[in-house]
């Protein structure tokens, strides 16, 4: 589609954009957006959940009935069989166990109206429905089974979404919970097993059921051996479909979300010149893990990153305000053809204002942004004594600043202070998002504001700024070394502010205060019950996230405060855009995300990336029109 650049869902180049759109282009570009996405308004979204979850109660219901041979479902799960097709004769013991992992893989899929998933699961239930024809006695259960199948037809339109980004990483995944549902099946079955020689232990069992995924027998023995010849089929046929599956995984093509091209990076800083004055946070779309999309004209674009089925935002789209609907009407159509849930974090109140026309979202006051204005900034006055204190005894300990822009700053310094500053890095995941580059001194940085505080040419601290239009910059990262002197970062701000008519810069954005509104109101006299409980609530999270802690560090500095906006369809999904947004921030780190790391303490990096190939680019946006 012209005009529209998804950076994730390319698998082949393509040619360059010509030079401009015209209106017929761009009409035949919104005929096709609109023929791609579905109708955001009319979806039911009941069906792909109750099927989902059903599908997954009839995964569990095929597993419990083989695992657990002595429960006899057809008659004390009777209530549930008549919902669920899950009981079948020993000749078809194995197929019900690989038919119930399968619907257990496919039931998230389908929930999130995976359109692979939809199909998949037709082909396994229309298979179980001729299985319960020809074999089972209890016709109810293929009549439960087709009746899901019709379910499933009449709503097919339902089930549009393509398939995310994936990386070779995701089988690994895969096959280590294949192999943990592989071992408790064949261990429920053998722990319950009653015809056994001898009494065995744990031990002797499970490495009996690790033995039989590779076909190979254990210490178990079985009477009569009849027991053991369906105990074998079953574990060896487990670790079969255990074995292609990760090799199907593995060996398909992957197709991971990259990072802005050279080429859509330069496209990016060209608006960025061109209207980066009207948010703090353009910068940060330059972000390596963050994808871009375009509007038709290509004079707007919008960074993003889908974190667990949640295509996140941050800031108002780069580019002309006139184009930004263009912008929001192609990233909720994406963010529609994957079933991905929009959510925007920290955008301005012009950009909540059109997010909620344009795509009937919600908005929500996520905080304030403190902005210092360098010409109205003075340390004079009681309302300054603190801070003017804390830099006067950081002065007198013999610290000296040093602020100056990236592009000044030789090679060789710059590598000394990111790898100073990696070291005093409290957690191994580096946190941020919203107002986060990812990165300290890259060449293309070279706009970017270094400020090292340094203690007898030792450097104590450090402050990163990164360009805000052309006469601003905003906080990116703020570190200092454990042992330096209390209050280093207030003179690291306040000499920043100081350089500030060197640098050409007129305001310093410092950093979100998230809910700052409950916190200064809660803490006044006549606060109601419920405003005071909010922030007692949020003073316990700070424990955590530091939520009071930064509002009273930003407020020392007297700044404007400039609300922010949190942007997603609505209550319903408020959870999981709320789960997602910590995730993205690095507040929270699933064990998952610790896969990559074990791959390549292991030496597995090299090989995927062998395996993986050459990457295509993906195509430009059209260039803007003058």
């Amino acid at each position: 589609m012209q005009g529209v650049t998804h950076m994730a869902d390319t698998d082949e180049p393509s040619a360059p954009a010509p030079a401009g759109p015209s209106e017929a282009d761009e009409a035949g570009t919104t005929r096709a957006r609109a023929k791609r996405a579905p109708d955001r308004r009319h979806q039911r979204r009941w069906v792909p959940i109750t099927t989902g979850w059903l599908c997954l109660l009839i995964g569990l219901a095929d597993i419990i009935a083989v695992a657990i041979p002595s429960l006899h479902l057809h008659h004390r799960l009777h209530r549930i069989t008549v919902f669920v097709p899950g009981t079948m004769t020993n000749v078809t013991n194995t197929a019900t166990v690989i038919i119930g992992l399968l619907l257990l893989l496919l039931s998230h899929g389908l929930r999130r109206r995976k359109r692979r998933a939809w199909q998949a699961v037709t082909l396994l239930l229309a298979f179980s429905v001729i299985i319960h024809a020809v074999h089972a006695p209890y016709r109810v259960q293929g009549a439960a089974a087709a009746a899901v199948l019709a379910v499933l037809l009449f709503f097919r339109n339902e089930f549009y979404a393509v398939g995310d980004p994936r990386t070779r990483w995701r089988a690994a995944g895969v096959f280590v919970g294949l192999v943990i549902a592989d071992v408790a099946i064949g261990l429920t079955y053998i722990l319950l097993a009653r015809h056994l020689a001898r009494d065995y232990s744990l031990w002797q069992r499970t490495v009996h059921v690790v033995y039989g995924l590779v076909g190979v027998s254990g210490p178990v023995q079985f009477v009569p051996e009849g027991r053991a010849d369906l105990f074998n089929l079953l574990t060896s046929t487990l670790g079969v479909f255990t074995l292609l599956v990760t090799a199907y995984l593995f060996l398909r093509p992957a197709r991971r979300a990259a990072a802005p091209g050279e080429r859509d990076s330069g496209r990016i800083r060209e608006l960025l010149d061109r209207h980066g004055d009207r948010d703090s946070l353009g910068y940060f779309a330059l972000r390596d893990d963050k994808n871009v999309i375009w509007s038709p004209t290509g004079k707007a674009c919008i960074g993003y990153r889908v974190v667990s089925g949640v295509m996140l935002a941050s800031g108002d789209p780069i580019g002309d305000p006139e184009a930004w609907p263009g912008a929001m009407d192609a990233f909720l159509d994406e963010a529609a053809r994957h079933a991905w849930v929009p959510a925007v974090m920290g955008c301005g109140e012009l950009g909540a204002e059109i997010w909620c026309r344009e795509g009937d979202l919600t908005a929500l006051e996520l905080g304030d942004e403190a902005i210092v204005e360098i010409a109205d900034f003075s340390l004079q006055g009681r309302a300054m004594r603190n801070v003017r204190q804390m830099v006067a005894r950081v002065g007198r300990q013999g610290y000296t600043a040093d602020v100056r822009r990236v592009a000044d700053i030789p090679r060789d310094e710059i590598d000394r202070i990111v790898k100073r500053a990696d070291s005093w890095r409290g957690s191994p995941t580096e946190r941020g998002f919203s107002m986060a580059l990812g990165r300290v001194g890259g060449p293309e940085d070279g706009q970017c504001v270094i400020a090292a505080a340094t203690e007898n040419g030792v450097l104590r601290g450090l402050l990163h700024f990164v360009p805000w239009g052309s006469d601003g910059l905003s906080l990116d990262l703020m570190r200092r070394d454990r042992t330096a002197q209390p209050g280093v970062n207030d003179f690291l701000i306040v000499e920043a502010i100081k350089a500030a008519h060197t640098l050409g810069v007129k305001r310093i954005s410092l950093n979100f205060a998230v809910f700052r509104a409950a916190l200064e109101r809660g803490e006044r006299i006549g606060a109601g019950p419920v405003l005071r409980l909010w922030r007692r609530i949020l003073v316990f999270a700070s424990r955590w996230f530091q939520i009071e802690s930064l509002y009273k560090f930003n407020a020392k500095f007297c700044p404007v405060w400039v609300p922010r906006f949190f942007v997603f369809p609505g209550t319903k999904d408020a959870l999981r855009v709320g789960i997602a947004a910590l995730e993205a921030e690095a507040f929270l780190v699933w064990p998952r995300l610790e896969l990559r790391r074990l791959g390549r303490k292991l030496g597995l990096a090299g090989i995927a990336h062998r395996l993986r190939g050459a990457t295509h680019r993906s195509p430009a946006p059209p260039p803007a029109s003058a």
